[in-house]
């Protein structure tokens, strides 16, 4: 069967490229609707996009998520915000001689700068948008609108270490209401007892390979969206703190340049599953979801409180990002590595402060006993 040849992309109709379109993802649509004016127009159909990020991320097909991104910009403008991940690579060593420390008697006004209340930060300004997928397939899909016990500028939360706990504080009328479990059917392998699983340690590849994390945080009042995770594990602890506990580990580098000393702040997403069953106990293996959560720690690894967490959020959501997955971890990587150093060069000082002490203490016994002696 012989085909008509087609002389120019208008002599086709548009919507038999929207057809086309509509079948694309987000990477592909962008890059199809670089080719020409006529298919750059075709892609900007909303529609278009409303697709994409329902394909990519299934919480947004929530009636309310919906309005939010339509009232921030559009399903383009999100895509765009939210599927290239946060890269930070300012990431430099410093000596604990120059690390700067705010003076305790600085004044909020001093601490942050004068800001009108029209700009003040606000923890109902922010919307957790968390998808979890598990070898591809959707598993679990969460929304947290503000932050939970955070009422009135002068309470704890403020000067507490922040953290959100999605299982305990999301909505109850989304996508995936109630418990998440895993098992065999979901492509977990069978695990026959858990001390086959400490020799072998199957069960954990499985879930470090297969589980991917997607956690947006959208700013209201600023109209601005960014994916603080990193996708995939960034690592993890086998059975802590119990046998039948896996914690895996996800997250990213956000800037903080001028709220807190070491100017970054690490964004630490753990999620944590439990054995509920295994093969032995005469049911297929099940996994059950125990924790989801979020906080922020400066590089000695202190919790960062919540009046500075809301002023990084606010950095993250224009901060750099990537659609280099491989820059995501380098700049993750070299976090680490600089922590790291930080906290050996710690651990040297205090050997070295631990050594003086010891031989003040001797020298001044031998001063005692001498002058003792010699009374």
């Amino acid at each position: 069967m012989s085909v008509a040849p087609v002389d120019s992309i208008p002599s086709l109709s548009s919507d038999l490229f929207y057809d086309i379109f509509r079948r694309l993802d987000g990477a592909t649509l962008a890059s199809a609707a670089c080719t020409c004016a006529a298919l750059c127009s075709i892609s900007k159909e909303e529609n278009l996009w409303e697709n994409v990020c329902s394909s990519m991320w299934p919480s947004t097909n929530r009636e309310d998520v919906k309005s939010l991104i339509s009232s921030i910009g559009g399903f383009r403008k999100f895509y765009a915000d939210c599927f290239p991940l946060i890269v930070n690579k300012e990431v430099v060593e410093y000596q604990l001689n120059n690390y700067l420390e705010y003076p305790d008697n600085w004044t909020e006004a001093e601490y942050y700068g004068d800001m009108n209340e029209s700009e003040s930060i606000s923890p109902s300004d922010f919307v957790s948008i968390v998808d979890i997928r598990f070898k591809g397939k959707p598993i679990c899909s969460k929304v947290l609108w503000g932050i939970p016990n955070a009422n009135g500028y002068d309470g704890w939360f403020y000067n507490c270490p922040f953290r959100i706990d999605i299982l305990t504080y999301a909505d109850r009328d989304d996508i995936n209401d109630g418990a998440v479990h895993l098992s065999v059917t979901d492509g977990l392998p069978p695990i026959t007892s858990l001390e086959r699983e400490r020799k072998d340690g199957k069960l954990w590849q499985v879930l470090h390979e297969g589980l991917q994390l997607s956690w947006i945080i959208v700013n209201k009042k600023i109209k601005q969206a960014a994916n603080l995770a990193s996708w995939s594990p960034l690592g993890g602890q086998r059975h802590w703190p119990t046998d039948k506990d896996f914690v895996i580990r996800f997250g990213s580098v956000l800037p903080a340049r001028d709220i807190l000393p070491c100017q970054v702040a690490e964004c630490i997403l753990i999620m944590k599953f439990r054995v509920v069953h295994t093969e032995e106990d005469g049911v297929q293996t099940t996994l059950k979801l125990t924790e989801l959560s979020m906080q922020l720690e400066d590089m000695e690894g202190a919790h960062v409180n919540g009046r500075n967490s809301l002023h990084i959020l606010k950095e993250a959501l224009s901060s750099r990002r990537s659609k280099n997955y491989g820059e995501v971890l380098e700049s993750c990587h070299m976090y680490l590595k600089v922590q790291n150093e930080l906290k050996e060069e710690k651990m040297r000082n205090e050997s070295r402060l631990d050594r003086l002490c010891i031989l003040s203490g001797i020298a001044a016994f031998m001063t005692f006993w001498y002058c003792f002696m010699k009374w």
